[in-house]
């Protein structure tokens, strides 16, 4: 499902415009993109939590020259979904039916 495609499905849930609905959604993502920027974590109760996950220095090799390069530690954005969320998937229907295929 593309971004436009819940755009759609939410302004045809709720009855307002596409534009509204697209403005909302674009400044969710910038406040969650901003709120990691600044190094904060946000959770969404029921949902998931959007958090930061330091990655360790470590040494990698560049094979083709056979040189090793040292990445420094860094943190990169992780969703994290809620015990519920994951629940429901674990019992969805539709989701067995896939995993079955």
């Amino acid at each position: 499902m593309t971004k436009a495609e819940v755009i759609n499905e939410i302004a045809e849930k709720t009855g307002i415009d596409k534009i509204s609905v697209q403005e909302t959604v674009e400044c969710f993502f910038k406040v969650v993109k901003n709120r990691l920027n600044d190094g904060e974590n946000l959770y969404f109760r029921g949902f998931g939590s959007f958090i930061l996950k330091k990655r360790a220095k470590k040494i990698a090799r560049n094979i083709s020259k056979n040189t090793q390069i040292t990445i420094p530690e860094h943190f990169i954005p992780k969703f994290k979904p809620a015990k519920v969320f994951m629940e429901k998937i674990k019992k969805s229907e539709k989701v067995k039916k896939l995993i079955s295929k």
